[in-house]
């Protein structure tokens, strides 16, 4: 005789924007400090070694929601008003298994409203160009912004731009309004709304994506204030700024490649790492608020199960869609392969996640998809990319893949890079550039290996690694089993461009 099958938990992803892989005290970060994840890394798994393939907002959220390689979702840059065309999703694989699904924050999809598999989405992707016209009511792509002009001391016509600060910018200040007014205070308030408003009948998966700490960088004046007042210092500069010489723009704001004198980098960092205290905080606000609707992760023995029978075992996780690099090298910004750009902080904590453990297997933002699905027990859709990390988590089996190969367009070139999570290896693909990186013994990416003959056999190695990912390419990256530099690039392979091409037509019909 069975016994009743065991409720489905609930799920939450937490989604933060643009925060890098080290910036968590659990990690060891000598600055920053993060008091509430680190108690929330400690009840569940972090992993040290989780990357995004595809370094920005679009193609890193492609990853995220589908599940797929950058090959298979056919985004390799940033390109804005491209439709997301995708027949499998995160939150359609949940919905199908009969989840309440719901989406409060960034999304960063084209069209603004495509609501990838959600019930329902509260929007906030913060200030994209491709959206901002001033002739578009602003409840047609943003629901904060709309809910802002309509608060008691914000005014008819305020604006989360108010304070002039540019979306892409390292020119910092504190935040201009009230601090409920913030964006980051909204999505958590209109999560924990989401708690009060769902079915209880049906298990829930919550998408709370935060904007944040993404440029602006304008968190609330006692977070900007307690980093401003930090010991000051400079960031790294290594071997490889070399390589970016000729793009290099020293003293603007928005460069991907600059010098900052120390005052504007010292505010900028400050700006950047206040908003990772801030976000500490609201998230714990919420976590805070989830627990008390009932048991969430690893609650703690004897605890109190908050509201009877209002929320069932909660799996919930962490990430970031890409980092930032913050002045290293003298790059900023974005899409880079290296560790400040393309490490991202992941945490899993939940029924089944092995506590207060960290697992170093290779991971990528195409494996929460089946992570989340598998910690589930709802059927992983055939065809992804992505594993589940579980087995790693749990010691049952120690890496999910050999190495990962990412990449990026970005300064006229695609920026190609392989990794195991030991060792990593950059190719150039305008200047045919090679680079090697010892990540073990040189973490911060200082010593370029690629200049030194001795590590040449190395080199090879990885080469040939990436001849066997870039073979068959249409940019023709590869000819008679050689790297080609100088081959045109495109943010979009050929199969998604003409397939969001096939859609355009069929609308104008």
């Amino acid at each position: 005789m069975t016994g009743p099958a065991q409720p489905s938990p609930n799920v939450v992803l937490i989604c933060v924007d643009q925060w890098r892989g080290d910036c968590l005290s659990a990690a060891g970060h000598p600055v920053v400090r993060t008091p509430y994840l680190d108690a929330f890394a400690a009840r569940g798994t972090r992993f040290s070694s989780a990357y995004s393939a595809t370094p920005t907002c679009v193609p890193a959220r492609a990853a995220l929601h589908t599940g797929l390689s950058q090959t298979g979702h056919g985004r390799v840059g940033y390109e804005d008003g491209v439709p997301w065309t995708y027949d499998t999703t995160l939150a359609g694989a949940f919905g199908d298994a009969g989840y309440q699904t719901k989406c409060v924050g960034k999304m960063h999809v084209h069209p603004e409203r495509a609501r990838l598999g959600f019930d329902d989405v509260e929007l906030h992707d913060g200030y994209l160009h491709f959206s901002r016209d001033r002739t578009r009511d602003p409840r047609l792509y943003d629901d904060y912004l709309a809910w802002l002009s309509e608060q008691e001391g914000a005014g008819a016509a305020a604006d989360y731009a108010d304070h002039g600060l540019d979306c892409n910018s390292c020119v910092a200040r504190p935040w201009d309004k009230a601090e409920r007014l913030h964006p980051t205070n909204w999505a958590t308030s209109r999560a924990i709304d989401f708690l009060y408003r769902r079915d209880p009948q049906a298990p829930f998966f919550l998408f709370l994506s935060y904007h944040r700490p993404h440029p602006p960088y304008d968190p609330p004046a006692w977070a900007f204030d307690q980093y401003l007042a930090a010991p000051p210092g400079e960031p790294p500069i290594g071997d490889l700024a070399e390589d970016y010489a000729p793009w290099r723009r020293d003293g603007l704001d928005d460069a991907f490649v600059g010098r900052m004198d120390p005052v504007t980098w010292h505010r900028a960092r400050a700006g950047y790492y206040g908003h990772m205290a801030h976000l500490d905080q609201q998230i714990n606000r919420f976590l805070q608020t989830l627990a008390e609707f009932g048991p969430g992760p690893g609650p703690e023995p004897g605890a109190s199960a908050g509201a009877a029978g209002a929320a069932r075992e909660t799996v919930v996780a962490f990430v970031s869609d890409h980092g930032e690099m913050l002045g290293e090298h003298g790059l900023w910004r974005k899409g880079y392969p290296y560790e400040g750009s393309a490490r991202v902080p992941l945490l899993l904590a939940g029924p089944g996640v092995p506590a207060d453990t960290v697992c170093d297997t290779v991971a990528e933002l195409r494996d929460v998809m089946p992570t989340l699905l598998d910690a589930a027990g709802v059927p992983v859709p055939e065809g992804l990319d992505g594993h589940s990390l579980l087995p790693a988590a749990r010691g049952e089996s120690p890496r999910v893949r050999e190495w990962l190969h990412g990449e990026h367009v970005l300064l006229g070139q695609s920026l190609q890079w392989l990794t195991d999570g030991r060792e990593k290896y950059v190719w150039m693909s305008g200047s045919g550039t090679e680079q090697l990186f010892d990540l073990a013994e040189d973490p911060g990416e200082l010593t370029d290996l690629a200049r030194d003959p001795a590590a040449a056999h190395r080199v090879e190695r990885w080469r040939a690694r990436l001849v066997s990912e870039l073979s068959g390419r249409p940019e023709g990256f590869v000819a008679r089993g050689a790297l080609v530099p100088g081959r045109p690039v495109d943010p979009v392979l050929p199969h998604l461009r003409e397939r969001a091409r096939g859609q355009d037509a069929a609308r104008e019909r």
